[in-house]
């Protein structure tokens, strides 16, 4: 297996969540597979996360934002853990989402054309979310909006593909042997 650059971003608000722990379990088992990994803690990152007038001026970014552009750009896959609140992502990552992934680094409109040029394509991506909802429930009944917002709406339209999904739920009353599990299959999606 050839060696990746990765970019792990950790979506929670809290670096102490079970979100933290699938980080720092990806990120373990990943260097040890020979990979090299670079962090992003959004909870850590100083930056105002609201797009204030959206794309009709531009907003300078925060050197951590221009930091965590130069991550993206110097990754060649990048893992997203993160929970699903109220069937989407947490405010925290898509404020950084709106921050980063802005036109002319992430996608670019061209006159006539109807859809963008890709311009992340290349990259690969994990997802490894966490939710109280069961995620059969999720997938069967709610049609896992916040995985479809990140999948197509996001990571594809900017060229990034999406390769393995971890779905951990419900979290809310989890043993400790379910929750070792879970980061036992975070360990071996990392490896990859």
């Amino acid at each position: 297996m050839m060696s990746k650059r990765v970019l792990v971003i950790l979506g929670h608000p809290s670096a102490e969540s079970f979100c933290g722990a699938l980080t720092d379990d990806y990120v373990q088992a990943a260097v040890s597979a020979g990979h090299e990994v670079r962090v992003l803690r959004l909870d850590a990152l100083d930056f105002d996360p609201v797009l204030r007038d959206g794309y009709k001026q531009v907003q300078p970014l925060e050197p951590d934002l221009l930091q965590a552009q130069a991550d993206i750009t110097w990754a060649e896959h990048l893992a997203f853990v993160y929970p699903i609140w109220w069937g989407g992502v947490p405010a925290l990552l898509k404020g950084f989402l709106d921050r980063t992934f802005l036109p002319g680094f992430a996608f670019k409109y061209r006159e006539g054309k109807a859809f963008p040029d890709k311009l992340l394509k290349g990259r690969t991506a994990h997802l490894l979310v966490t939710m109280d909802t069961p995620p059969w429930y999720f997938r069967w009944f709610y049609r896992m909006p916040g995985l479809h917002q990140m999948r197509k709406t996001t990571l594809q339209f900017c060229g990034i593909e999406p390769s393995k999904t971890l779905m951990c739920g419900p979290l809310l009353g989890s043993s400790a042997d379910q929750r070792g599990a879970w980061l036992k299959q975070a360990r071996a999606i990392a490896r990859h």
